[in-house]
């Protein structure tokens, strides 16, 4: 069996959440290989992480400021 076919046939097996992640991943793989995107893989890359450590800071300040009693959920 060709890989094609046996993911195909991988695929057929999943529940249909993960067929949507599936899916989204491909979408991602076509567009990170796309010679259109305006943005090359290592820009989008550092993009994303720098986004999410900021959140992830904001996240543990927020947190830091719960445990010593300064907010309240």
């Amino acid at each position: 069996m060709k890989l094609h076919e046996q993911t195909i046939s991988k695929l057929q097996d999943l529940p249909e959440p993960l067929v949507k992640e599936v899916s989204e991943y491909i979408d991602y793989l076509v567009w990170k290989h796309s010679s259109q995107n305006t943005l090359s893989s290592q820009e989008s890359l550092k993009l994303v992480n720098s986004d999410f450590s900021s959140y992830l800071s904001n996240l543990e300040d927020y947190e830091n400021c719960l445990a010593r009693g300064e907010i309240q959920w």
